[in-house]
């Protein structure tokens, strides 16, 4: 399935200074969220959603989805606004049930005037959450989006069906850039049994990036996700072939800014008092030269506000969540959101 997409870059004037000589730049924002669990309130048979409804086991009423939303609005309507007024205007997400929650969360006050827009597609979930790409259409041009089916399978050979890998590409500024939204199978039944299953989710994604780099090895790439695994674990390291060092990033090799996050402890999630780094974005050799006509990386950060952040209880010290085994939490999500500063030198 095909169609004509839109996805954006928020772009932004932003006077820096490099090696005392003051320059201006333009400025690209590109984030990631795992929105923990962002259903409707209305039942769907074609949907594993009846834990998510007024009369299911977590009582999601309307009341809660709506506290939801505004909590939801609140860190996304404040990343990034230290470096562009405006924020994300690019962001990957997961655990959403349909396009319609994403559409209620841009008409919320604070994001509306961003008019973000949705590129989704439903997947065989077994869960019923999906990934989705939220994006402002001022700044990119559309060209080409489709799912890519990951296939897996249980021990006993039947099907084991997880999200979909969600493929946008478009004109950023300009220059053609490819976009992967992920959210790898879980590590559900232990980390060890379960990473065949996301080392077949990174042999998709890298699969569809070797069909791209045969015909432009120069092209721009972004794989943004939950990838329920960290960067230095095997479907990332190996099967992506990512490296968290640029100097050894070799031409149509991959960047992982996250491995130094890692080894220094840093995450965006915890369980069982330890931290894990599952929500990253890794990116393409060419976004790693400054000098270029087109945007280049500049840093990446995680988002992690100090209201964002559980005070109390078992999960002191974790992300705020939004519910507890059934208990409604008021929070935010599991999971820290993160995100890329770009850069574009203005001649």
């Amino acid at each position: 399935m095909k169609n004509l997409i839109a996805a954006v870059v928020f772009i932004a004037t932003c006077p820096v200074s490099f090696a005392q000589e003051k320059k201006q730049y333009k400025v690209g924002l590109i984030g990631f969220y795992n929105l923990e669990n962002l259903y409707d309130t209305i039942n769907d048979p074609n949907k594993n959603d009846e834990e998510f409804l007024p009369e299911g086991a977590n009582r999601y009423t309307p009341q809660v989805y709506i506290d939801k939303l505004s909590k939801l609005e609140e860190v996304l309507s404040q990343i990034g606004t230290d470096v562009s007024p405006d924020g994300l205007s690019l962001i990957g997400c997961a655990e959403i049930e349909n396009d319609a929650v994403l559409k209620d969360l841009s008409a919320t006050p604070k994001l509306k005037s961003r008019n973000y827009k949705v590129v989704h597609y439903h997947s065989p979930d077994e869960r019923g959450v999906d990934v989705a790409l939220l994006y402002n259409p001022k700044y990119f041009t559309p060209v080409f989006s489709e799912p890519l089916f990951v296939d897996i399978k249980n021990t006993d050979g039947t099907p084991r069906f997880t999200r979909d890998i969600l493929y946008v590409s478009g004109k950023y500024n300009g220059e053609t850039i490819h976009i992967f939204v992920n959210h790898w199978p879980s590590r559900r039944g232990g980390e060890e049994a379960s990473a065949p299953y996301r080392m077949k989710a990174a042999g998709v994604v890298k699969a569809k990036i070797d069909s791209i780099q045969q015909k432009d090895g120069a092209s721009k790439i972004v794989i943004m996700g939950d990838l329920n695994d960290d960067p230095v674990s095997p479907s990332v390291a190996e099967v992506l072939g990512s490296v968290g060092d640029m100097r050894d990033v070799k031409e149509k090799g991959l960047y992982n800014p996250w491995v130094s996050y890692y080894k220094e402890g840093i995450g965006t999630l915890a369980y069982n008092d330890s931290w894990n780094l599952f929500d990253q974005i890794i990116i393409s050799q060419p976004w790693l030269e400054k000098k270029q006509p087109g945007f280049f990386f500049k840093e990446a950060r995680i988002f992690k506000k100090e209201f964002m952040v559980q005070k109390t209880g078992r999960y002191k010290g974790y992300p705020f969540r939004t519910y507890d085994f059934g208990r409604y939490m008021g929070g935010y999500s599991d999971h820290f959101p993160t995100y890329l500063v770009l850069y574009k030198e203005l001649k």
